[in-house]
């Protein structure tokens, strides 16, 4: 059959591309978000995301009509939640970092979308999630609508589908990997999954490869703890190079020349809302048996540590220490600045009151509220390199790596990036 009617809720670095690609297949959409800001900007035709050529086409799916947000929950024929998943920061009984899944969205967009629940329904949890996540989706739906009959009971005869479907997609690139990625898609029922493949047919040009919710959950927590052990790897070894004196850039080069290794490039720590986060919800899964996932996780999140370390060091040589952090976002050319590792070094070396630090981030207006409170400045590159004695490159902005090599022969340099 074919869908007249999608709401996606969630607007934000997943949900409104999918929207808007979604949207640009001719089928009304309907964006929800709790952000009015988001919703007004959306509704104006403009973004309040970076990521290219999204704006292009925001605006020609909003003119057209087939687009448009609001706060509050209508019907639709489809439903597809896209809303964070992040974890509860604390400590557990044995006093050490607590990484519990924090489900909490989810609920509450569950419980948003529950009254305007109808017969035949496609509801699909699009959010990174731990395993059995999507059972209590529609658990929650359940428990609000005790009127229609869900998977879990019902199977194939269900009057609402419900199905996980994670996105696999990479920050700068998320329009084309929306349509050309594979996706897995993992049903509460063979109903489920059958009806949330033919939704992305209308978009994905890729292969959609059916599985069951649970097995379509760990598949994306696979993918992200496969890429976190491996940097763990890079990460690791960038510190033994410090110490044995060796450059590690030069090493991993040489390293991959061998056939079958492929190490990547170390850096000041592991960001983003996927690969810093996903790992714990395994480790949470099974703490005992999850030894070199959480291994990997604890090397990556003490390196912005011992950045910091390094730093501090260098600043220590200087009467009036002038740090110049170049970069905030978790990654490339992006203004993501969730889990960073690079605000996290620059929020810290704000709260050691070291020196005056001066943060350059291209793709930001301005400064996190917490970091203007704590006096760090936001300049260009040009601007912070005048002043600046010591520089720290966090992230490798295309603005960083065109920057004339010379400006930096003065500076005492720490690149976590090995673009200087």
């Amino acid at each position: 059959m074919t869908f007249k009617t999608v709401s996606v809720i969630g607007l934000g670095y997943i949900g409104l591309p999918t929207a808007a690609v979604i949207a640009s297949r001719d089928i009304q959409v309907i964006g929800v978000d709790v952000n009015q800001q988001a919703v007004d900007t959306i509704n104006a035709g403009n973004i309040h995301i970076v990521e290219p050529d999204l704006d292009i086409v925001v605006r020609s799916v909003v003119t057209t009509g087939n687009l448009r947000a609001t706060t509050i929950p209508e019907p639709a024929e489809v439903f597809m939640i896209a809303v964070p998943t992040p974890f509860y920061h604390g400590e557990d009984a044995n006093g050490e970092a607590s990484h519990k899944p924090n489900l909490s969205y989810i609920e509450s967009a569950a419980k948003a979308i529950a009254p305007v629940l109808e017969k035949g329904n496609l509801v699909i949890l699009e959010s990174t999630s731990p395993v059995g996540a999507t059972e209590k989706l529609a658990g929650w739906l359940k428990e609000a609508r005790p009127d229609l009959s869900f998977p879990q009971d019902a199977g194939d005869t269900a009057d609402i589908n419900v199905a996980h479907c994670p996105e696999r997609v990479l920050p700068g690139y998320v329009l084309q990997e929306l349509v050309s990625n594979d996706r897995v898609i993992g049903g509460m029922s063979n109903a489920c999954s059958a009806r949330a493949v033919e939704l992305y047919k209308t978009f994905v040009r890729g292969e959609c490869i059916t599985t069951n919710a649970r097995t379509a959950e760990m598949a994306k927590l696979t993918e992200n703890s496969f890429r976190d052990v491996n940097i763990a790897f890079a990460n690791e070894l960038s510190v033994i190079c410090d110490k044995l004196k060796i450059n590690v850039w030069e090493l991993v080069k040489l390293a991959n020349r061998h056939p079958r290794v492929n190490i990547l490039n170390p850096g000041p720590g592991v960001g983003g809302h996927c690969i810093a986060v996903d790992p714990w919800f395994i480790v949470d899964s099974c703490p005992e048996e999850a030894n070199i996932i959480k291994q990997a996780r604890l090397t990556n999140d003490a390196k912005p540590y011992y950045v910091i370390d390094k730093i501090t060091k260098a600043a220590d040589e200087f009467k009036r220490p002038v740090i110049a952090c170049l970069g905030l976002a978790f990654k490339a050319d992006i203004d993501d600045l969730r889990e960073s590792p690079a605000l996290q070094i620059v929020q810290e070396l704000a709260s050691r009151d070291i020196g005056d630090i001066i943060a350059v981030e291209p793709n930001i207006k301005a400064l996190p509220e917490n970091l203007s409170k704590e006096g760090v400045k936001l300049a260009t590159l040009e601007a912070a390199l005048e002043v600046a004695n010591v520089v720290v490159v966090l992230v490798d902005h295309k603005e960083f790596k065109a920057a004339d090599s010379t400006q930096f022969s003065t500076k005492v340099v720490i690149d976590t990036r090995g673009i200087v």
